[in-house]
């Protein structure tokens, strides 16, 4: 069974910094691009990032580039989401999501094979 297990949000002053995690079981971690999701309330899911198996392709959003930064780890089955300069328009509830096929463009949303169950990122004014 396939678990993806996001860590790390919390309540953070705007200007501040934080890095989630999203640790992968039950699937093989390095055949898989890995993705950022946010929602914030009353809001769609949006895409924040994505990166390929090997760490050779990644995206962002336009609102995120510069501030946050996607990495993974291979051999810990983790990928990671570093956020500075966090404003409150950050405030979300953030979803790591697998991808099988995907490494050089984008997948849409539904294109995503798992999902974990989130964390909640809330910045403050």
């Amino acid at each position: 069974q396939v678990q993806l297990v996001e860590s790390g949000g919390g309540l953070v002053q705007a200007g501040g910094s934080l890095r989630l995690s999203c640790a992968a079981n039950g699937l093989i971690f390095s055949s898989y691009n890995m993705g950022w999701f946010r929602q914030a309330p009353g809001k769609e899911r949006e895409f924040v990032a994505h990166t390929s198996q090997n760490s050779g392709w990644t995206f962002y959003a336009d609102s995120v580039k510069g501030r946050f930064t996607i990495s993974r780890d291979n051999s810990k089955n983790t990928v990671y989401l570093q956020l500075n300069s966090l404003k409150p328009e950050d405030t979300a509830v953030y979803y790591c999501a697998a991808d099988r096929y995907h490494s050089t463009t984008i997948p849409r949303r539904d294109e995503y094979d798992y999902w974990g169950q989130g964390t909640q990122v809330t910045v403050s004014s």
